[in-house]
């Protein structure tokens, strides 16, 4: 693996910048890495891990840079709890350990550097600096992963029958021997809602400007 202060700068090329979360999202995965015993995510041993992150922020770029998981290869899972905190399962071992970034490591970067006013840059030198033990705190835990859930897994596909779209690793309800689709069997739960079709010609601006 490399060095902590290459990965740095590889999370800020990938990211757009450099901030307190991207460094603790390089520590923490760096350190699960540790844990688990695993030295060359993103090469030889880049099918071993696979990562759940329970948050949406900076950390998240910087955790998949280091192990190498991604949405894409279904090694990296979201679970949108709100918490700084990821969990890293070796799927060779087994093993599993979650990693939690403490409360209080903002109270620490305060005390660390009181005279630096800007907050980001008082917290991405401490979190440069600070043990790991001050800034995470590790449990071992164990991980269920279904067939289904596995990074390689080629399930069946089926049609909704409503909307008419393909759905892919058995996302689907089942009603009355047809299959529907999760957005379609709970329309109340949909991310999104039907709306009418722009008039060709007109100006969405506008339209949201009224």
């Amino acid at each position: 693996m490399e060095s902590f202060e290459e990965l740095l700068v590889q999370a800020e090329v990938a990211h757009g910048h450099l901030c307190a979360g991207q460094i603790l999202g390089v520590r923490m995965a760096m350190l699960a890495c540790r844990r688990l015993g695993v030295t060359d995510p993103r090469g030889a041993e880049r099918k071993k891990l696979v990562t759940f992150i329970e948050i949406d922020r900076c950390a998240t770029d910087a955790i998949g840079l280091v192990t190498g998981c991604r949405l894409g290869r279904r090694a990296l899972k979201f679970r949108d709890w709100g918490k700084m905190a990821a969990t890293f399962l070796n799927l060779e071992t087994g093993r599993a350990i979650r990693i939690v970034a403490l409360e209080n490591s903002r109270e620490l970067a305060r005390e660390r550097y009181p005279d630096i006013e800007n907050k980001g840059k008082q917290q991405s030198m401490a979190y440069r600096e600070l043990a790991d033990e001050e800034l995470f705190r590790e449990q071992w835990v164990t991980v269920e992963l279904p067939p289904r859930e596995m990074p390689g897994y080629k399930g069946g596909r089926v049609t909704c029958a409503e909307c008419g779209e393909g759905v892919n690793f058995d996302r689907f309800v089942e009603r009355d021997g047809q299959h529907f689709c999760f957005s379609c069997a709970s329309p109340s739960l949909r991310y999104w809602q039907p709306a009418e079709a722009p008039q060709p010609g007109a100006d969405p601006a506008s339209d949201s400007a009224t």
